[in-house]
């Protein structure tokens, strides 16, 4: 069949611009069309960054072109992502940490999920792949990284570095660790107003000496208040991670908490999501699945929300246990639940090597080993 340049832009005029109440055609999404026989390219800028959007983009336009020109008609759409300066955001940022090359904020909208327990073995399976990592435990008011590396006992020790007096981080199974856990009393309830908090969370990021990191993992408290502005003042956040686990509830307070980040102000990118205690698996039944808090609810809302679903983590009571008694089930070489943890962690970091390629260079992510991880 034969079409004009213009029923490509009437197709168009029905795809709602992202973010925008107007079209892709009347918000000037669309910077070009250009028509060959039975073949169409359509050059798009967006203003969402993430692979995701650009491919749900690419799709809606192809659908559009197909149903209401012809579905015989070859496609082929050009998206690009154009990021506002950031010199015309009122962003909060924080400064560079000299020698820390990515900093990852894992978080949940809800207490309980889980959060603390995937911070710890993500950490380690990172370390296991061969980066240098650190571990911040933010959670002011219920400090748990000490306990799940088996250093309760310990504190950090006070260095001289460059003439002044910093921290040094206590380390175990190749993981540095702060934690106000090892400055209060585990048998008294932290009573901090926020500024007080935060003041506290600045002298462990700060008057630190973490050294050469590759990652550094900020374990945050539930939910999206004080301490969270707090750490994205104080600094650049390569991205975020929310751990949810599948019930309306927590997705509903998870949701909370990737739109916290995807503020305007704030502007964080989110990595994707992590569904936890996704199903239940009896030891003596290892193949038998019971969902008992529903069944991919957080898969779902990854995908509304145009982030990346990293994966799931059933209930198991080995990952209890093994977090109680200080010894994460990341260590477990060998086993399905090391493994899940390691795809997770592959996945993180491969999100993060595609946020470097589609984000501007003043925020690019500094990975220079892979270990097993790629942008595919």
């Amino acid at each position: 069949m034969s079409f004009k340049k213009q029923d490509i832009y009437n197709a168009l005029e029905t795809i709602t611009a992202p973010g925008e109440g107007k079209s892709l055609v009347e918000n000037e999404n669309v910077k070009n069309v250009v028509t060959f026989g039975n073949e169409v390219i359509v050059d798009v800028v967006i203003g969402n960054p993430t692979l995701q959007a650009k491919k749900k983009m690419e799709t809606e336009i192809k659908k559009a072109i197909h149903q209401n020109v012809s579905d015989s008609v070859e496609v082929k759409v050009n998206v690009k992502a154009e990021v506002k300066p950031k010199e015309e955001l009122n962003q909060i940022r924080g400064k560079e940490i000299p020698n820390i090359k990515n900093i990852i904020a894992i978080a949940s909208g809800k207490g309980g999920v889980g959060k603390s327990t995937v911070t710890a073995n993500v950490a380690i399976s990172l370390a296991k792949m061969g980066f240098n990592v650190g571990v911040l435990d933010a959670d002011v008011y219920g400090p748990s990284q000490h306990i799940m590396f088996d250093v309760e006992r310990e504190r950090p020790l006070s260095v001289k570095v460059d003439g002044r007096s910093k921290m040094k981080p206590v380390e175990n199974y190749g993981v540095k660790l702060l934690s106000l856990g090892f400055f209060t009393n585990p048998n008294q309830a932290v009573i901090w107003r926020g500024p007080m908090a935060s003041k506290a969370l600045n002298q462990l990021i700060f008057d630190a000496d973490w050294g050469e990191i590759d990652f550094l993992l900020i374990d945050l408290p539930p939910g999206t208040g004080d301490v969270h502005l707090s750490i994205v003042q104080a600094l650049p956040i390569t991205g975020a991670v929310v751990v949810s686990t599948p019930q309306n509830i927590a997705l509903a307070d998870a949701k909370k908490g990737v739109a916290m980040f995807q503020q305007e102000a704030i502007n964080v990118p989110v990595l994707g999501i992590v569904e936890n205690m996704a199903y239940f698996t009896p030891a003596e039944l290892p193949e038998n699945k019971y969902y008992i808090f529903g069944q991919n609810g957080a898969k779902n809302l990854a995908e509304d929300l145009e982030t990346k679903f990293l994966g799931e983590i059933p209930i198991v009571q080995s990952i209890r246990e093994a977090g109680d008694v200080g010894h994460p089930v990341a260590l477990q070489n060998g086993t399905k639940l090391e493994e899940s943890f390691k795809e997770i962690t592959q996945e993180i970091v491969s999100q993060l090597l595609k946020r470097n390629e589609n984000l501007p260079p003043t925020e690019v992510v500094r990975i220079t080993t892979m270990s097993g991880c790629s942008t595919k």
